[in-house]
């Protein structure tokens, strides 16, 4: 059985920084090394006005994580923020360990959580863009100790060599992408012919969207206390005697300094939210540091230009905060409080997608001709029938449907 990787982590605070949130990365940085199957033996924090050329850190602190590394026989020495691909590489030289930044962490973490076809061309696509300008490092014991003519040997014709077969491959991967991004396209444009809204859920990583959806949808899709443990997109039908029904959509979670190689591969995945409805906003309620989570959706979100959908907050694992903390968050955000695991506060979150889902959707009342039972079906299918009485002439329903499934059956529509 392979040992695990002893790993060291490392972070720089700088003068606009609060030491609580390094530290609170640093923590999160932590979580992140335990999900992808390293030990943290040790972490390290200096405070510099500005990261050095070089090495990002300064001299003094490199010597100590290097002193630190080799007392707890750590392998392995983790930057909680991007290093550049020279400081990667001084910084290895330097520390005589493995050196890779939160970046290199996040990606490793999701080419062991992909599944389908299209994770895994999403998360290769991160890791070939991510790994491009760091080539010139892979191939340091071809190069000559000599600099100016004639010293240019096999170390430099394999390092363009590579890069060429990379960029090949990259362009190959978006290709199938985008094939990928039809395919969805069309899966949307059919639900959208079917009328039924759609409602996303997002949230930071690990606030529980995947248990919510199972509980939702009846669904036992795996969920775990972990980071990124839900990569790929899902999409189910949630359908109720009392509410609306709808399309729930899970996506991959947020995360602070999300690596942007991420964001352009997981553009595919992330359309799914620009189709939403309405999107549900899951906050772990019970994490000291919510405010900066959410800080970190809401500004993802805003980079996707989502941030005018209506959106009902999700304040989630309720269950384990006492009862004046609950009400105080309450007090605090406009939100539900629920608890994803017990199914506390479920009726009350129903009742808050009814009402953002509004807007999209009619109260009317319709008599519906007995012969008539495709459009019977439609009211029960894609809307909520709120009463019911047979008639002589067809069946009475006063219903709420979506809007845009109002043309077919307007026929059949009672003025009030």
């Amino acid at each position: 059985m392979k040992s695990r990787e002893k790993a060291v982590l490392a972070a720089l605070r700088l003068p606009s920084q609060p030491r609580v949130v390094v530290e609170e990365s640093l923590d999160e940085l932590g979580r992140l090394a335990e999900s992808a199957g390293a030990k943290v033996v040790g972490r390290a924090t200096q405070d510099r006005r500005a990261p050095t050329p070089g090495l990002y850190f300064g001299k003094g602190k490199v010597e100590e994580i290097k002193t630190l590394s080799k007392r707890q026989g750590a392998d392995l020495m983790i930057s909680d923020d991007s290093l550049s691909p020279i400081q990667e590489r001084n910084l290895g030289g330097s520390l005589g360990v493995r050196v890779i930044d939160r970046t290199a962490l996040i990606l490793d973490i999701f080419a062991q959580r992909a599944r389908t076809m299209e994770g895994k061309l999403q998360v290769e696509l991160a890791q070939l863009s991510y790994l491009l300008p760091r080539l010139v490092g892979q191939w340091k014991h071809l190069e000559r100790t000599g600099g100016g003519i004639g010293t240019r040997g096999p170390g430099e014709m394999q390092i363009e060599s590579d890069r060429r077969i990379i960029r090949h491959r990259i362009q190959k991967i978006r290709g199938e992408l985008q094939r990928v991004r039809t395919h969805r396209r069309l899966l949307r444009d059919r639900r959208k012919a079917s009328g039924v809204p759609v409602v996303a859920l997002v949230g930071y990583t690990n606030a529980g969207k995947t248990t919510l959806l199972n509980h939702l949808t009846g669904e036992d899709r795996v969920a775990a206390d972990a980071l990124f443990v839900t990569l790929d997109p899902t999409a189910r039908l949630v359908t109720s005697p009392t509410h609306a029904s709808f399309v729930l959509t899970d996506t991959v979670g947020f995360i602070r300094k999300l690596p942007h190689q991420l964001v352009a591969a997981f553009k595919a995945t992330l359309e799914e939210l620009a189709e939403a409805d309405v999107l549900v906003h899951v906050v772990d309620a019970s994490h000291p540091g919510l405010d900066d989570q959410m800080q970190a959706v809401e500004s993802l979100l805003g980079e996707l230009e989502l941030m005018g959908r209506p959106t009902v907050v999700a304040l989630n694992k309720i269950d384990r905060l006492e009862p004046g903390a609950a009400r105080a968050l309450l007090a605090r955000f406009d939100g539900v409080a629920i608890s994803a695991r017990t199914g506390e506060g479920m009726e009350s979150l129903r009742t808050r997608i009814d009402e953002a889902l509004q807007p999209r959707v009619a109260r009317l009342t319709l008599r519906i001709p007995y012969s008539d039972g495709p459009s019977l079906a439609v009211c029960y299918e894609r809307g909520r029938v709120i009463s019911r009485r047979n008639e002589p002439d067809g069946v009475r329903l006063e219903v709420e449907l979506p809007r845009r499934l109002l043309t077919s059956l307007e026929g059949y529509r009672l003025k009030d």
